[in-house]
């Protein structure tokens, strides 16, 4: 059984291009490709054409069924059957509106690329000469798409040979998928929740940045609570807000709730106090009042660097106490890295490291793994002074104290090294 070959072209090399019936009467140029998203997104459903009727310039589609199989990628495009009017473009995925020269999300999540061209394939019908479809292979994001842009109107021949020079860097069409129907009509990569997930928070960030404003929103409405909360805290403030501004009252108050306390409130002493009441207003009390009382500090001193998320047992607590309080933590356990202890009026009473906790004997008294001495700072301490004892005391994390000794909060040095940078 002889096999039928499929025939490659691209959007580049068919923008443009006339279209004519049998008898060769001009039915006009391909000015655009429509994909009926809900019925077949692997497929063109139509070729929009421009054409003259009565003076004037107007669109319509042309199924690409009508469309007689062309031998090469030369020369007019030959059609039969009746065309109808493009009166309702919202309807379809349009490649050259809503694809070539967008940015979007590589597959390995990494990094923002440019859609240079569309990749596309003629498949044959039952019939000699007749055309099944065309289907859409893969988007270009490297110099051989840009290359065939450039030299668009030249023969096709010549265009394709100067662009075969350069190598292919192209996403399957099957990774890529409408965001949402939102007013920019934004496409992504479709990478899954699931995988997106798994990138670090600082990768997501990444693109977040890397993004246009409409796309970056679409994206970053898209993330679970706790991966937007985990992006959003690798995000310079100017896009924190930004992003929180595209948010619902609601929504933003979700995510925060995920955050690092300290986090949230940085992040809502960028917005107006009118914003920043609203999503509070939202929150669960708790939450809320942690984030609300590390508002009242500034940015620059201890107590606004610190966060309340912390572990602590009583000074009487056995290893085995510290090590159940470890597994209900509720905050984050990544950045755990000590436990305190407290005595009495909930005073620090010392400080116990993880390492320490885990290799010593179950019913050792916690109190007994102690340095013997405890550095700490005070609610008001500079940002200057709690890095000069970050260095002196190469720590890893620092409790700030209240007036009567109790603790407030907790530094820990990705805080102070952020600080720094950021100055």
């Amino acid at each position: 059984m002889l096999e039928v070959q499929t025939i490659s072209t691209s959007a580049s090399a068919l923008l443009g291009r006339s279209v004519v019936d049998a008898a060769g009467k001009p039915l006009g140029r391909v000015k655009e490709f429509a994909v009926d998203v809900p019925r077949d997104e692997a497929h063109i459903a139509a070729l929009v054409l421009e054409h003259r009727r009565d003076g004037k310039k107007e669109r319509v589609l042309l199924p690409v069924t009508q469309i007689v199989l062309p031998e090469v990628d030369a020369g007019a495009l030959v059609a039969h059957g009746k065309l109808t009017p493009f009166v309702q473009p919202n309807e379809f995925l349009l490649l050259d509106y809503d694809l070539l020269d967008q940015q979007i999300i590589d597959v390995d999540g990494r990094k923002v690329v440019r859609v240079n061209d569309v990749n596309l394939v003629w498949e044959p019908g039952a019939g000699v000469g007749e055309t099944a479809g065309l289907r859409i292979e893969e988007v270009e994001v490297g110099t051989r798409g840009a290359t065939r842009r450039l030299f668009k109107g030249l023969p096709i021949p010549m265009v394709e040979g100067i662009a075969e020079r350069f190598a292919a860097r192209a996403i399957p069409w099957g990774c890529v998928d409408l965001i949402e129907r939102d007013p920019a009509r934004r496409v992504r990569l479709k990478i899954g929740q699931e995988r997106l997930a798994k990138l670090h928070p600082s990768d997501i960030a990444d693109i977040l940045e890397e993004l246009a404003p409409a796309e970056r929103g679409a994206v970053f409405s898209s993330l679970d609570e706790e991966t937007a909360a985990e992006a959003l805290e690798e995000i310079e403030p100017k896009l924190q807000k930004e992003l929180l501004e595209s948010l619902n009252s609601e929504r933003a108050a979700e995510i925060l709730e995920e955050m690092d306390p300290g986090a949230a409130a940085d992040a809502l002493s960028e917005l107006s106090d009118e914003q920043s009441d609203a999503i509070l207003e939202e929150m669960e009390p708790e939450e809320r009042q942690d984030i609300e009382d590390l508002l009242e500090f500034s940015p620059d001193s201890a107590a606004g660097l610190m966060t309340t998320d912390y572990l602590s047992v009583p000074l009487a607590a056995t290893v085995f106490d510290g090590v159940q309080a470890l597994r209900t933590f509720e905050g984050d356990p990544d950045n755990v890295t000590e436990i305190y202890l407290t005595g009495e009026g909930d005073k620090l009473a010392g400080v116990v490291t993880l390492p320490k906790l885990l290799l010593a004997p179950s019913d050792e008294l916690l109190r007994s793994l102690t340095d013997g001495h405890t550095v700490s700072c005070g609610l008001h301490a500079r940002d200057k002074e709690v890095a000069e004892l970050f260095d002196k005391y190469n720590l890893r994390s620092l409790p700030v104290l209240d007036v009567h000794g109790g603790i407030a909060g907790v530094i820990h040095a990705e805080q102070v090294i952020a600080q720094l940078l950021a100055e």
